[in-house]
């Protein structure tokens, strides 16, 4: 019987050497001096005593003595109990424990989170569990950890930063990324870099409307017959009304389809004019492409740049180039890219207005395409045209 109890005793205190090892965690440093192992087997035996006590008096003095021994072995020595830097992980995924219970999740759901945050939940609960346990659950330094219980007070230095970042970052509507809020907040004064605004708004969960590519299934239509390429892919334009670019884009509203066909002036990329309805039909580009003649000065004869839509080789569209002394200019066929600049309109539209959000109605959608295309024109930073929005470089640059 006697040694019944002692074998069950020894078992008990065997788990308890392991346990203290998994609390631990990682692989064991090798110690470099004869201070640093006896420090080390110093609290490793602060530690075994406390576990222990929790065992209970059922543990004999053999089972003592082993765990002791076990207690002077380098291996359990340098376990990293005294604030070691690496992360206590157990296998499985699994919190570690003291005493046969686990740690709180506390403790346990702490991958990740910054200092700080670990040394709140580390001070709250060290006055239950032993803290060198704790700091190696956690992977937090001791000398971290005192350092930021010292300064729990501490003000967030980049308080007033992250306040303008989250103003900027609504003010678009959540459509600028770190760029353009970086834009913003250099035109208002701050100086910071690119990178600690990505981090910023990293750690605030602000993320911007990113386009997505999407798989083509247009079909190229039958040869016919086409205007040459002069365009031929050279996007900038000295001065406005030089150089126009269209097409058409559909959206879909429930069961309805909405299509739009705009005008873009290649000098600062504003939308000069632009026509919706429920069918690509000619009357839809003509009527767009009537707006934008009657916007030109006197003088001024565009380069107006289009694919090779049905819309654009009909003799009504032809016959409105001619008539206002317009260039015509097309893509060549199933080659998107030489309208580079139409579709980059396009996608933003689509990805900042329409992709995140639900149109119950046609009107509805109509409503907020004008008040986007106004906040393009007017309010929108793009970073072609040096931070400046559409308006604002046609301004700038024509009273220069």
């Amino acid at each position: 019987m006697e040694a019944a109890e002692r074998g069950s005793a020894d078992g008990q205190a065997r788990q308890a050497v392991v346990r203290v090892r998994v609390q631990a965690g990682g692989r064991a440093p090798v110690c470099r001096r004869r201070g640093d192992r006896g420090r080390a087997g110093a609290r490793a035996r602060a530690v075994l005593a406390q576990t222990r006590g929790e065992l209970g008096a059922g543990v004999s003095a053999r089972g003592r003595g082993r765990v002791a021994a076990q207690a002077e072995r380098p291996s359990a020595r340098c376990r990293g109990l005294a604030g070691s830097r690496r992360a206590g992980a157990v296998a499985g995924g699994e919190p570690a424990a003291v005493g046969g219970e686990r740690l709180p999740k506390k403790i346990a759901g702490l991958e990740g989170a910054g200092a700080r945050v670990k040394t709140q939940a580390v001070a709250a609960l060290k006055a239950d569990y032993p803290l060198p346990v704790l700091l190696a659950v956690a992977g937090l330094a001791r000398s971290t950890f005192f350092y930021h219980q010292a300064r729990p007070d501490r003000p967030d230095p980049h308080a007033g930063l992250k306040a303008a970042i989250a103003e900027a970052f609504e003010a678009a509507r959540g459509r600028y990324g770190h760029r353009r809020i970086h834009t913003v907040l250099a035109r208002a004064g701050w100086r910071v870099a690119k990178k600690t605004v990505l981090a910023l708004m990293n750690a605030l969960g602000l993320v911007c409307q990113v386009r997505r590519p999407r798989r083509r299934r247009s079909w190229p239509g039958r040869p016919g017959t086409a205007a040459e390429n002069l365009l031929n892919r050279e996007f900038g334009a000295e001065a406005p009304d030089t150089k126009w670019v269209t097409d058409v884009t559909e959206f879909r509203i429930g069961d309805r389809k909405v299509y739009l066909s705009p005008v873009i002036d290649l000098f600062d990329r504003s939308v000069i004019a632009y026509a919706c309805g429920p069918s690509p039909t000619l009357e839809l580009t003509n009527s767009s492409l009537r707006a934008a003649i009657a916007t030109l000065p006197a003088g001024a004869r565009p380069l107006v740049h289009s694919d090779q839509g049905f819309q654009y080789r009909h003799a009504s569209w032809r016959s409105l180039l001619a008539d206002a002394g317009l260039t015509q200019s097309m893509s060549r066929r199933a080659t998107c890219l030489d309208n580079a600049v139409a579709e980059n309109f396009f996608g933003h539209l689509k990805e900042e207005l329409f992709h995140h959000t639900k149109f119950d109605t046609v009107d509805t959608f109509i409503t907020a395409l004008h008040d986007y295309i106004d906040w393009y024109n007017t309010t929108r930073i793009s970073t072609t045209l040096q931070g400046l929005s559409p308006a604002e470089y046609r301004a700038q640059t024509l009273a220069a």
